[in-house]
């Protein structure tokens, strides 16, 4: 396996790369979470999937045969600095912490921020607006290097998925268009496949569909310009709970709500991997 951490914390800062070590490129999944920053149940999901990948490895046949076949790379907080702002003075902040040019608003919300219809439907260019789209696309360092790094290796990633909370929902593109996906139709069983294999396990119900129409349009999301660059599984994870707890989920959530998702990752993992192209 490429990476075997004693600690986890090593992950935080880092993009990790989980597989079984090889000679020759090998088709991959790009994972990120926490990309806004009061989601925290997301980070705890990526910390969780390298837990299981690395220590399930050669005991649970079907990660085994994934990270035999397929690298996964796993971005645990995305939006870092707007993470540790969560832990030290707004539990409820949601965009990134750069300065804004011209206001005295902070930060832009980096799920708006990627050159996808951008700062269309569903976002704004108000630098005080919790979805305000940035000064340009890819205007924040969090993006720039997650569009580069998936750029750069989009030879080799054939799947992106992004976890975010909250709303029980799995979705994947478009959502800054009502306009359906060349590949709705698969992308929509797969979805629905995937979130069949989560409920199995503690009966969590999650809605499938395209994100404009599922919850509703916003321009410049990831997984949308994801699809457009050519990566067909992209998804999006809203996470526990449907509103009760909200971004609040209690820690007695987290062990379940990790291993339920961790049963659709696995489907979808297993999806593609029967269906390179």
């Amino acid at each position: 396996v490429h990476l075997l951490l004693k600690d986890l914390t090593l992950c935080i800062h880092y993009n990790c790369i989980v597989g079984k070590s090889s000679t020759s490129p090998k088709p991959a999944i790009f994972m990120d979470c926490g990309i806004h920053a009061r989601e925290w149940i997301s980070p705890a999901f990526c910390q969780w999937f390298v837990n299981e990948a690395v220590t399930t490895y050669g005991s649970d046949s079907a990660m085994t045969t994934l990270l035999n076949s397929m690298d996964v790379y796993v971005l645990p907080v995305f939006n870092i600095d707007g993470y540790v702002y969560t832990h030290t003075s707004d539990r409820m902040w949601r965009k990134t912490r750069s300065r804004n040019s011209g206001s005295s608003c902070i930060g832009t919300d980096p799920n708006r921020n990627f050159d996808a219809g951008w700062c269309t439907i569903g976002a704004s260019s108000n630098p005080c607006s919790e979805t305000f789209c940035g000064s340009t696309a890819e205007s924040e360092i969090e993006s720039k290097n997650v569009a580069n790094f998936i750029r750069d290796n989009k030879s080799t990633i054939k799947a992106y998925l992004t976890v975010h909370s909250y709303s029980q929902l799995l979705l994947f593109p478009y959502s800054y268009t009502f306009d359906l996906a060349a590949d709705h139709s698969e992308l929509l069983t797969v979805a629905k496949g995937a979130s069949a294999a989560l409920t199995s396990l503690h009966g969590t119900r999650y809605t499938s569909g395209p994100g404009a129409a599922t919850i509703y349009p916003a321009a410049g999301g990831s997984d949308d310009w994801a699809y457009d660059l050519g990566i067909k599984y992209s998804y999006t994870f809203e996470l526990r709970d449907t509103g009760y707890y909200g971004f609040l989920l209690p820690e007695s959530q987290i062990q379940p709500t990790c291993e339920e998702t961790m049963l659709a990752v696995n489907y979808i993992a297993a999806h593609v991997l029967k269906n390179l192209y």
